[in-house]
């Protein structure tokens, strides 16, 4: 009887924990990432400026690139610079500005990239896609998956609050992207690929229920665990599917309209996957989605991160427009702009009773 596998993409690294950057060197060396210790490393100008000095006794061989934004511009800049250099491999070390750019250029260059995150802002770390800004305003393009990911707790912990609150709101925003998608394959007949549902379902359900906070070190390493997983979740489906519904069409709607107002990423996908699971009728979850997010400090309603009711209704009657194609319950229930009025006013009262 024959043994039928898939071969999933993923890192052959990944290493969380405090202190994780101390044994980076080693970690690249013995895991046969680059012996010769040939590195291209891509540096934020906060925080992978300030480890630069750090680690840079470590990684003798490295040549190090500063990053300045998050552009295609930059990203394919990074990649002229490294091309023909014989590295054995691009480190991306930051934010994930910085590893977006640095997945990039590896990819454009053929090399591999390791990825090291100083904070925890979304699920782009481990993830397939790279997302940058160009000139039509923001792109996402395919890209290989990280070789190692690496993610050092402590540096977690001295990087601002309100990333980790970022990453937590991308990671709960996994459960009301997975009903979409689930959604989408009952009415519509779309694949839907069980092991990434399930990974990026269970990822975001891991964050949602942990008892923790940003603080405390158990409950970062579910958080960063729980963003690998959906990258690699991504991966498996090729495609964003299983992190990427109506919440997100959401948040894109304020990024298009509202640009220089837009709140953080995760901020926007919680908000909007609280009033994504009101919408399809699970209001008991939907009431504890903004419980939790509420006592990690993130905003449950639009009047919370400076938008009016009226702007919040307009941003999700134009999400569909942003990702033309995907279906989600905004697709699903065609709703009139009064309707979404009439929805959101019975969400923010359903939250607070």
């Amino acid at each position: 009887m024959p043994v039928l596998t898939r071969l999933i993409p993923s890192p052959v690294v990944v290493d969380i924990r405090p202190g994780a950057l101390d044994d980076l060197a080693g970690l690249l060396a013995d895991q046969r990432i680059s012996t010769s210790g040939r590195l291209a490393v891509a540096i934020s100008e906060g925080s992978g400026r300030v480890l630069r000095e750090r680690l840079a006794p470590a990684l003798s061989g490295a040549d190090w690139y500063p990053v300045g934004n998050g552009t295609i511009d930059a990203a394919v800049r990074l990649a002229d610079g490294i091309k023909g250099n014989r590295y054995d491999a691009v480190v991306g070390l930051g934010g994930g500005k910085i590893i977006d750019v640095a997945k990039y250029a590896a990819a454009r260059v053929g090399m591999p990239m390791v990825a090291v995150a100083t904070n925890l802002s979304h699920d782009g770390l481990c993830s397939p896609v790279a997302t940058l800004d160009n000139d039509n305003g923001r792109g996402s393009y395919g890209v290989p998956t990280p070789i190692a990911v690496v993610i050092d707790l402590d540096v977690i912990r001295e990087a601002p609050g309100r990333y980790v609150r970022s990453g937590i709101g991308d990671a709960v925003s996994n459960i009301s992207c997975v009903a979409d998608w689930e959604l989408a394959h009952a009415v519509r007949a779309e694949d839907l690929d069980g092991l990434a549902a399930a990974m990026a379902r269970q990822a975001g359900e891991a964050v949602l229920r942990h008892p923790g906070g940003v603080g405390d070190d158990a409950f970062l390493k579910v958080l960063a665990e729980g963003l690998v997983l959906t990258g690699i979740s991504m991966s498996i489906a090729g495609d964003s599917r299983p992190a990427s519904g109506a919440c997100h069409e959401i948040n894109h709607a304020f990024d298009l309209l509202y640009p220089k107002r837009a709140a953080s990423h995760g901020e926007q996908v919680g908000l909007g996957a609280c009033f994504a699971m009101h919408l399809r009728g699970a209001h008991e979850e939907s009431r504890y989605m903004a419980s939790v997010l509420r006592r990690h400090r993130l905003p449950v309603l639009a009047e919370e991160i400076g938008f009016s009711a009226d702007e919040f209704v307009r941003a999700v009657a134009y999400a569909p427009q942003t990702r033309p194609g995907r279906f989600t319950i905004l697709e699903h229930l065609n709703l009139s702009t009064d309707q979404i009025r009439d929805a959101y006013a019975d969400y923010a009262q359903a939250i607070h009773s």
